[in-house]
């Protein structure tokens, strides 16, 4: 999925048109058709209805647009932060995130900005949230997308992106079935930790009354190997929402809210005040 591609796909929803969104992103009728086929080739669903001579967003459509709007406004979030550093031409951009954002944000972003300014050298420093904190106070890291919330007074924050926590289950397990889960529930099943992080802090204190009684099967440092550890069956764990579309969407994985709780997740971008990129 390219970023060209969610945007195409954007204005054809708010516009309702092909015709229409052509117009406004100065392309062809054709090659906006071609975008969009792209699209649901990959996710294997079709983003668009016809009615008459309009058109609508299917249940999938709507998913897509609602976290397309939030990539393509990190984007430009983004590269508006990375522009105001003197505009620079070159020397040495450190960017801090963890290994989520590394793999489902940072790349379409940093693809634009190499683009623009081929003589920066870029350097990726992955890891949790207070890690990435502490490379900042030490000057180690120009830029930084963390955890919110935030309490260093010489950090400026932008909030960058919401989404909500859920329980993620393979799809033919017994809890797929149902519409939210108790934590009581989750007791009784094999879970798969984080090494770390923030979903780390909220998986303990969810399960700090329980914690005699609940069964750790692994510890992983990696959402994707998560996922695929969960797909087959050998535990559920907890996982963001944005994380696990292309899995839920080919039935692989199911995410069920935890009963009584909702669990949100918050990104800031974060940058010194007290130095310039």
């Amino acid at each position: 999925m390219e970023l060209d591609q969610v945007t195409a796909f954007l204005e054809v929803a708010r516009q309702q048109s092909f015709s229409r969104a052509a117009e406004k992103l100065y392309r062809t009728q054709p090659a906006i058709s071609a975008q969009i086929r792209s699209l649901e080739q990959e996710f294997g669903q079709k983003l668009f209805d016809r009615l008459g001579r309009k058109i609508f967003l299917t249940p999938s459509g709507e998913v897509l647009f609602k976290y397309g709007e939030k990539l393509v406004a990190l984007h430009s979030e983004t590269l508006q932060r990375v522009r105001e550093a003197h505009d620079m031409v070159g020397g040495k951009l450190v960017v801090g995130a963890n290994e989520a954002t590394c793999l489902y944000v940072l790349p379409h972003i940093f693809a634009e900005f190499k683009r623009k300014y081929p003589q920066v050298e870029i350097s990726i420093y992955r890891n949790f949230s207070h890690k990435i904190l502490q490379k900042m106070a030490e000057s180690q890291i120009d830029v930084g997308i963390v955890t919110l919330p935030v309490t260093q007074n010489n950090l400026k924050v932008i909030a960058i992106f919401e989404d909500e926590l859920q329980v993620v289950v393979p799809a033919g397990h017994p809890l797929a079935k149902r519409a939210s889960i108790r934590v009581e529930d989750l007791v009784k099943e094999p879970l798969i930790f984080p090494k770390g992080g923030h979903t780390r802090e909220l998986l303990e204190r969810i399960f700090r009354k329980y914690r005699n009684r609940i069964q750790i099967s692994m510890e992983l440092a990696s959402v994707e190997t998560i996922k695929k550890f969960v797909g087959v069956g050998l535990g559920i764990s907890l996982l963001s929402r944005a994380y696990a579309e292309m899995e839920i969407k080919s039935g692989v994985l199911k995410l069920i809210p935890i009963h009584g709780m909702k669990l949100v997740r918050r990104l800031g971008l974060v940058y010194r005040t007290d130095r310039h990129l």
